[in-house]
């Protein structure tokens, strides 16, 4: 009787653990939602105050630079297709709202880059602080989407994880969606042609452009000029004599 107790204690104690465990894994996975929610609703925020500025931005560059329309065009285009996504996903991430905020950022990157050529529309006072407030909603959406991300990470690698995907499975609960904004720009690796680096000619140094006398190895014979073969002396039976060496070094001329 008392083993029988005993067993029932334990299996009894065993069943409250599980209970226990199966409470708190679902009450992590609701704190992880809950605050998944919370950092992308900053994101939001910032991502609806950059709808706000860019049609401020496309007409005052549109009375500078007639040139960018065609920029001017893609951008308005972007933000309306953003703001359309926004609202039929009620406000949540989604990856085709992602995809569009990726080419709606890198766009406004591009026109920002482009005015530089225009010095009238650089010292404008107006797009100055907008250039500004737009620099500033990047800053604070790129440090949100990291910890929105971060977040996300953590709650999906539990979703997937032994033994919390038993609870995750038999709450239903999904995994998140990651909302990564991919500039381009930033990523890509700068193009280096090496083709024409290689095919160039490389310059002598200028001490070796002058003529250097070769060098003498130890052990090796020193440099000869080549030497002409020498003739004998032929005179023509005709010939005066050659004339006869005085003292002093004076030699007269030849007399006939």
């Amino acid at each position: 009787m008392d083993t029988v107790l005993i067993i029932l204690i334990v299996l009894v104690v065993l069943a409250l653990a599980v209970v226990l465990w199966g409470v708190g894994a679902y009450n992590g996975f609701v704190r992880s939602r809950n605050l998944i929610q919370e950092s992308w609703r900053q994101i939001d925020v910032e991502l609806n105050r950059r709808y706000e500025l860019i049609p401020n931005l496309v007409e005052t560059v549109r009375g500078y630079a007639a040139h960018e329309r065609n920029t001017l065009e893609q951008i308005t285009a972007l933000r309306n297709t953003a703001r359309s996504l926004a609202t039929q996903t009620h406000g949540q991430p989604s990856e085709q709202r992602a995809a569009v905020e990726a080419e709606l950022t890198t766009a406004v990157h591009n026109l920002l880059v482009s005015v530089e050529a225009y010095p009238d529309l650089k010292s404008n006072t107006n797009f100055l602080e907008l250039q500004r407030e737009l620099t500033d909603t990047e800053d604070r959406i790129a440090a949100s989407r990291r910890f929105y991300n971060a977040n996300v990470r953590d709650y999906n690698t539990r979703i997937e994880s032994v033994p919390s995907n038993i609870i995750a499975g038999f709450a239903k609960f999904e995994k998140a969606t990651y909302f990564e904004v991919n500039d381009p720009i930033v990523r890509q690796a700068p193009d280096v042609n090496f083709g024409e680096i290689s095919q160039r000619p490389a310059a002598a140094p200028e001490s070796q452009q002058q003529i250097q006398a070769p060098r003498t190895d130890a052990g090796a014979q020193p440099f000869q000029p080549p030497q002409r073969a020498q003739q004998p002396d032929v005179q023509p039976a005709d010939a005066p004599p050659p004339p006869q060496q005085e003292p002093g070094g004076y030699r007269p001329p030849y007399t006939s």
